[in-house]
């Protein structure tokens, strides 16, 4: 039985409710779990006109897809209701940092308060038995050394997106203390925390790779952001592994006395941005410039230790940096020859599982 087979024995027909799954990790999030054959109900804001979400027809792959606001209680709370799914992936979030400097209040609200609702929601359905609510590595206070940031280390961010995912795993473990503990829910909600993720389908604005992939299209200069800055790069099929595995193992065992988990790359995986720049500028021969120095906090040095996940979990990243950036220049080669996007997803995934 190989590693898609035995994901599908415990997946298959479950029922699934994602929120965020019309952005760019949603949407790859998406076809994993249909080809484990789980039943996906998605609640998110309409997608971008120009989106993986409407490259792969996604809309197609779910048994309902509801747009709505996460801020809405009301409503998100009447949708998994009619669904009653019986694990719950939290996606939905403002997700970048320069908007979160451009608008502080939006990103507060829909990353503090949506995960407030979906907490508050999930606290009174009985049909929900694990739920996993995604947050970030940027959580951590930021240490001068250079060691790697595990799940018990402090948590503290300086910019609005750091800060309003501390405040959502505070919250988080507010509602573990005082709701979950003697409920359906006992040991089974958690935290999880991955690094930058890359892959082919993301055309976010102020991201390194979509910025690299539109400048060699338009023929224009890449502007960089903070050339130094170390991340952990994975390729965004990495964590969602990670999460199936956490979400699955919460239905199966008590295993979240800790209930924060890190999904990071190997340590060679932990590059500059101008790094990542050069391994694509070697084929592709694109032109760059640094941008003059932000005014805004953004954490210099990120790196994750992820040995509780790969121990407990038995989940382990498995393409290094140059496998992943070969992906992502696969995915973009492919559909610019007019290949099918979910088919290239799917041949991805099913890569990535047979690794």
């Amino acid at each position: 039985m190989d590693k898609i087979d035995k994901l599908k024995k415990f997946w298959n027909n479950k029922k699934v409710f994602v929120t965020g799954h019309t952005g760019f990790k949603g949407s790859w999030f998406i076809i994993i779990l249909k080809l484990l054959g789980a039943k996906v109900y998605g609640y998110s804001l309409k997608p971008k006109k120009k989106s993986l979400f409407n490259k792969i027809n996604a809309q197609d792959l779910l048994e309902k897809n509801y747009y709505g606001d996460i801020n809405d209680l009301g409503n998100l709370k009447k949708k998994i209701k009619v669904c009653k799914p019986k694990i719950i992936f939290h996606l939905a979030a403002q997700a970048l940092v320069i908007d979160s400097h451009k608008d502080p209040i939006k990103t507060f609200r829909t990353n503090i308060l949506g995960t407030c609702n979906v907490l508050e929601t999930i606290k009174s359905i009985s049909s929900i038995k694990s739920a996993v609510i995604v947050t970030t590595d940027k959580v951590y206070k930021e240490k001068k050394s250079k060691f790697l940031f595990s799940e018990e280390d402090e948590l503290g961010g300086k910019d609005p997106y750091s800060a309003s995912k501390v405040c959502a795993e505070i919250l988080l473990n507010s509602y573990i203390l005082s709701f979950f503990k003697n409920s359906h829910l006992k040991n089974s909600v958690s935290s999880a925390r991955s690094g930058n993720v890359v892959g082919g389908g993301d055309y976010s604005k102020n991201r390194l790779i979509p910025d690299i992939f539109f400048s060699i299209k338009s023929k224009t200069k890449l502007k960089i952001r903070n050339p130094k800055h170390v991340r952990p790069w994975q390729h965004v099929i990495e964590p969602l592994i990670g999460y199936i595995l956490l979400a699955q193992k919460q239905m199966k065992k008590n295993i979240n006395k800790i209930p924060n988990w890190n999904f990071g790359p190997e340590k060679n995986n932990f590059v500059s941005v101008i790094e990542i720049v050069n391994m694509i500028n070697k084929n592709s021969n694109f032109k760059t410039k640094t941008q003059k120095q932000n005014n805004f906090l953004e954490t210099k040095i990120l790196k994750l230790n992820s040995k509780k996940s790969k121990k407990i979990l038995n989940w382990k990243p498995k393409w290094n940096i140059k496998k992943t950036i070969e992906k992502v220049v696969e995915w973009n080669i492919m559909e610019s020859k007019k290949f099918n996007a979910r088919k290239i997803c799917e041949l991805q995934v099913r890569k990535y599982l047979q690794d």
